[in-house]
Order: C-alpha cells, then structure tokens, then sequence
C-alpha cells in the first residue's frame, strides 16, 4: 500500500498533469503532502477553493454537489513499482502548496 514519505503522487485531467504531491506526512487515512502545480491546474484551482470552503462552512450537501466534479473530472494517481496506477476513488483537498487526501483501491461506500 502506497503512502509512505517522499512518494509522488500525481494529478491529472485526461492525459495532462495538473500537478505532483509529494507525501511528507500521514494520519492514517490522511496522507498529507507538498502540492507542486502546472500551470494547467489554474483553471481547476477555484474548484479546490469552493470545496474547502463549503466544507468549513458545514455546507455538506453543497460540499458534495461541489466536489462531484474533481472526482468525475480529475483522476489521483498512486505510484507504483510498475508505474503510475489510477486510484478507484480519491477525497482530496488543495490549499496553497498543500494537499491532503485519502484513497482507496475500492469505491468509498456510502453513508
């Protein structure tokens, strides 16, 4: 199972990177690291903001709605011996140069 320091992981749309993350701590599930950017996640930025905020407001109905979009949009992928392996379902928040996330290999179960 991936998540140990110095991994990196990546974010994409479609075939275009969007940025790296370099793990530098976790809490299980939480794995927390530095978010290095392209400049092909601009557009995508504003999409973390909202999230974030709706969640810190208790919003979580709006959180949801919000966030729906970056998991159908975007795709979290694990590092791996044999390359880079998308993840089955990813919760994953962006703020500044950092990022922090729990996956699974699984889709998450609903509440």
């Amino acid at each position: 199972m991936s998540g140990s320091t110095d991994e990196s992981w990546q974010l994409r749309h479609q075939d275009e990177l969007l940025g790296d993350i370099t793990i530098d701590d976790s809490d299980f599930p939480w794995l927390h690291g530095r978010f290095t950017p392209t400049p092909a996640f601009a557009p995508f930025k504003p999409w973390f903001d909202e999230s974030l905020s709706l969640l810190r407001a208790k919003e979580y109905e709006r959180f949801e709605a919000a966030y729906d979009r970056i998991e159908q949009t975007l795709t979290l992928l694990s590092p791996s011996p044999t390359g880079r392996t998308p993840v089955a379902e990813f919760l994953l928040h962006i703020r500044d140069d950092r990022a922090w996330f729990r996956w699974s290999d699984e889709p998450f179960e609903d509440d």
